[in-house]
C-alpha cells in the first residue's frame, strides 16, 4: 500500500512524491487510496480559506482564490479531464470520433461552458462557505471527488481505449470498495454538521448518484472509462457536494 499512497500523491498532487514503480497492482492501489489525497487536499484547501477570511479578503475573492488554488495543487488535471468529457460527449458520431475530440487536447464550445459553469458555482458556494465559517465541508467534498475515481473504476467497466489512465486502471475497484468509501463520506459528512447533518449528507447522496449516471453513460458512449471520465467524475461530486453544503447555511 505505501507504493500506492506515493502513487496517488504523485498522480494527484503536485506534490514532489518520489515513484518508483508504475504498474497495474500499484495504480489499482493509488485508486482505492485516491479518497485520502482528496481529503489531504480539502484540510488544504480549508486552511487557504479560512487564512483568506481571517484577514477580510471579501467572500467572492476568497472562493475564487481557492478554486485557483485547488486547481494548482492538482495541476488542473480533473478540470482537464471534465473539458475533455464535455466535448467527447457533446460531439456527433461513433464513439472513436468522441476520443478522437477527447484526445486532441483543445477546448472546445463545450468544454469552455462546462468549465466556466463549473468554476463559477465552485466559487459561488466557497463564498457562502467562508462566510458561513464552514471551512470542514472542503474534505468532505474533495474526498467524495476522489472516491468517484473508485466507482468510476470499478470491475465490469472497461477501458475505453488499450493505453492511458484508464487502461491502467479499469476494472480494478470492488464494487464494495467503492461504496464503502461513499459510506464512510457520508457518515463523515453528517458528522461534521451536527447542528444539520441531513444537508451534507443529501448532497454526498446525490454526489453518488450523479457520479453513477456519468459512469454509466461514459461508459455507454465511449465504450469504456478513461482519465478524463475520472477527472469529470471527480469534478462534478465536488460540485454538488459544495452547492448542497453551501445551500444549508
Amino acid at each position: 500500500m505505501g507504493g500506492g499512497l506515493r502513487l496517488a500523491l504523485s498522480w494527484l498532487t503536485v506534490l514532489p512524491v518520489p515513484t518508483t514503480v508504475v504498474d497495474a497492482r500499484t495504480a489499482r492501489h493509488a485508486i482505492t487510496l485516491a479518497p485520502l489525497v482528496g481529503g489531504l487536499l480539502g484540510l488544504l484547501g480549508a486552511g487557504v480559506l479560512l487564512g483568506l477570511a481571517a484577514v477580510g479578503v471579501p467572500s467572492a475573492a476568497v472562493g475564487l482564490l481557492v478554486v485557483g488554488f485547488l486547481a494548482l495543487a492538482t495541476r488542473g488535471m480533473h478540470l482537464d479531464g471534465l473539458a475533455d468529457t464535455a466535448d467527447g460527449l457533446g460531439c456527433y458520431g461513433p464513439r472513436e470520433r468522441a476520443l478522437a475530440v477527447m484526445r486532441d487536447g483543445g477546448a472546445g464550445p463545450f468544454a469552455v461552458v462546462t468549465l466556466v459553469v463549473a468554476l463559477g458555482v465552485q466559487a459561488a458556494a466557497l463564498a457562502a462557505l467562508a462566510e458561513a465559517g464552514a471551512w470542514h465541508v472542503l474534505p468532505v467534498a474533495l474526498a467524495a471527488g476522489r472516491a468517484a475515481f473508485v466507482w468510476c473504476a470499478r470491475r465490469g467497466v472497461p477501458a475505453a481505449r488499450p493505453d492511458g489512465l484508464g487502461a491502467l486502471v479499469a476494472g480494478g475497484q470492488r464494487r464494495s470498495v467503492a461504496l464503502g468509501w461513499w459510506a464512510v463520506i457520508l457518515i463523515a459528512a453528517a458528522a461534521t454538521a451536527p447542528q444539520s447533518p441531513w444537508a451534507p449528507a443529501i448532497g454526498v447522496a446525490a454526489a453518488f448518484g450523479a457520479v453513477a449516471v456519468l459512469s454509466r453513460h461514459t461508459t455507454r458512449r465511449f465504450g469504456g472509462m478513461t482519465g478524463d471520465v475520472l477527472g469529470a467524475a471527480c469534478e462534478t461530486a465536488v460540485t454538488i457536494v459544495l452547492v448542497a453544503a453551501a445551500a444549508a447555511h
